[in-house]
Formats: structure tokens, sequence, C-alpha cells
């Protein structure tokens, strides 16, 4: 079958590498997949067995998910905008799905609805008629008025056969954050989480013993950074080891190695190693994106969730919440982050024994596959 993924990263790279995990687990089963991707080239990104269609990139203007800038940080004009929406809806043309998935819209990414809009209607347009997705994380940004709800309400009325959402309902139901109708519940299909097979131990032990600080694959963690540097020059007999992520980490990673002084601390660039690496390290302290989250559950890592919640933001709030009530999960809220603190904390995890992998699901990936290929060979 042909499969088409939409999906725009505008902060954080999140978005980008579930999405990117999806097309693998497609691609895998036999089938072509394209993904159209909105957000800034991540070239670091296994996209084995993938096509990437790379539309003209936008990111947010730090939290203000309002502003859509270019890569080159002018703000994206009418004629910018217009030329991804012909992208996108010529990626419908070539392609002719069997399966449209669309990343989180029309739960969010609204001020992208446009080229969304016009990705809908020409899929709804061709004959036969491509299965229609939405695909959302465990956890969504509720909305803030009763309209938002009811809006999308209505487009997943007028457009989708399905929602499907990557949580495990033992665990998080979609209704811990967002609203569900009768009607929404009845489309909601749960798949479990969506993760990559387990990395398994790095074959160098690399991280052996490390506390690892990280803050996903975005511009942001600069205060968590700090705090970790502050404590990492108190602390004797552990190694400390930042990673720095976003598209270009460079002027952060040497603006922080200025800053350490002699602490026993290695600063650097994320690393495509990292999973691996986790299951050596001591502790982990990070923010807590769902797949940050995720791949500390699968290594059993002692984990402190320091969670991102700039520009209102409660999405990682509601996860850290709920993870820490799990054995060697922890949590601090950035607005109580010091030094002192985060240096307790620390102490403590590094002393926890560790345990295995939880009983969570974490096999979303093949299940979307299995449900949605389901579905489209239904409507053949």
């Amino acid at each position: 079958m042909n499969v088409l993924i939409a999906v725009t990263h505008l902060l954080g790279a999140g978005h980008l590498s579930r999405a990117l995990t999806l097309a693998r687990a497609f691609a895998v089963a036999g089938h072509r997949v394209t993904l159209a991707s909105g957000g800034m080239p991540m070239p670091q990104f296994d996209s084995t067995g993938v096509t990437i269609r790379q539309l003209p990139p936008l990111r947010s203007d730090g939290t203000d998910f309002t502003r859509l800038l270019t890569a080159d940080g002018t703000v994206a004009d009418v004629g910018y905008l217009a030329a991804r929406r012909r992208s996108l809806t010529l990626a419908v043309t070539e392609t002719r799905p069997d399966i449209v998935i669309t990343e989180l819209f029309p739960f969010g990414r609204r001020v992208l609805q446009d080229e969304f809009y016009a990705l809908l209607r020409a899929a709804r347009g061709r004959i036969p008629k491509p299965v229609i997705l939405a695909s959302i994380r465990d956890i969504l940004a509720p909305p803030s008025k009763p309209e938002k709800a009811q809006h999308t309400a209505h487009i997943i009325d007028d457009y989708y056969d399905g929602v499907l959402v990557h949580s495990d309902p033992n665990r998080i139901p979609l209704d811990k954050s967002w609203p569900v109708s009768p009607a929404l519940d009845a489309k909601l299909r749960y798949t479990g989480y969506v993760s990559p097979p387990p990395a398994g131990p790095h074959p160098d032990e690399l991280g052996k013993g490390e506390v690892i600080v990280s803050a996903g694959g975005g511009p942001v963690g600069e205060h968590l950074f700090n705090a970790a540097i502050a404590v990492a020059q108190r602390s004797s007999g552990v190694r400390w080891r930042i990673l720095v992520g976003g598209y270009d980490p460079a002027p952060l990673v040497k603006r922080l190695k200025m800053q350490r002084g002699g602490a026993d601390i290695i600063i650097e660039p994320a690393r495509p190693d990292f999973r691996q690496m986790l299951y050596h390290a001591a502790a982990s302290i990070s923010m807590c994106g769902y797949n940050t989250a995720l791949d500390l559950m699968q290594a059993g890592t002692p984990a402190l969730f320091i969670p991102f919640d700039e520009g209102g933001e409660v999405e990682q709030t509601l996860r850290a919440e709920n993870l820490s009530q799990m054995p060697m999960m922890r949590m601090i809220r950035a607005g109580d982050l010091t030094p002192e603190h985060l240096l307790k904390e620390v102490a403590a995890l590094v002393q926890l024994p560790r345990k295995g992998a939880t009983n969570i699901r974490l096999d979303g990936a093949a299940e979307t596959v299995r449900i949605a290929v389901k579905m489209a060979q239904a409507r053949r």
C-alpha cells in the first residue's frame, strides 16, 4: 500500500522522530511510505526505507507558535506558505496514497490549518478515497476554550476515519488532557506507545556511571544545563555528560564549556548512540518529552524529569506527574530547579538499584500499521 504521513515540528524534534518511527514500521511491513516534513531538516534522523518530501521548512519563534519563521529567521510570508500547500497537495497526486496520516493536526498545529485542509481535501477527492487518520501522542495541550475542542471535533467528523492515540489507555487515557465526546471516543484507536525497538547496551559501554543530562532535539534546556554544571562543580566521583540538541548546537556547546571550570563534565552535541548510553548511566536528567520518556522506560535508567513548561506548555508536566509515580522516576518543576535541589535529587537517584524495562505497551508502531492497513483493506 501507499502511505503518506504529514508532520511539521516547530520547536523540538519529537514530532518528527515519532512520525519517522511510524514511517519505518510501515516500510518494514512492505509498504511504500512518503513522509512530508514541514519543519527544519534533520538529516541525522534514521529514514531507512522512507521517502522524505521536505516542504519549505518552518520553525517557531521560540515558544511563540503563532509566529512562523523560515530557515533564515525571516517571517514566513503568504507566498512561502502557499508553496507549502502546493507541495502537500502535489504529494497526494504523486503518491496516490491508500493511507494518509496527519501528525498532531487537528488537535494542534492550527496555525497551519490551511495547508492541512488542502491536504485533506486533496485526499478526500481521490477515488478510491484513502483512509485518513490523525496521529497524536499520549498527552495533548488542553484546549484553552471549549470552542477549540468543538472545532477539532467537527474536522474529525468531516474528514477522518480514525484517531491513532499513541498511548497505553491503562496508563494515560486521552481524556487526561483532552475532552473526549462519545463521537470522538468512537474513533479513537489506542496503539500503545510508539517507540523504536530497544537500543540495547552500548558496545563500548559509553555513559557507564555517568549522569547524562539532555533536553531532546530542540534548541531549549539551557536553564537545565546551567544547573547541571553548577552541581557537577560541587560533586566528586561522578562524571557528568551534557548533550545539547537542536539543529545548530555548536554555539551553546561553546558557551557551556566556558562555564564548566574544572568540573568532570563532558559537553557535546546530542549523540545518535544516546539511547544505548542510557543502559549504562547512573542517572538521567532531562525534560519529559514523549520520546525521551520512552527511551528511559526501555533502558530502566533512574530518571529525574524537569518538564518543559515555557509559554504555558503543560504536556510535559502532565506526563512527568504521571511517570514520577513509578519507581526510579522523579520530577522537579522548572520553577523549583536550583543547584541545591538538583544535587539532592541526583544523590538519591544514583543510589537506587536499576530495574528492568516497564510493562507499559511499547509496540505502538507495529500496532499502528496493523490498524491502518486493516482499515484500508476493508475499504477495497
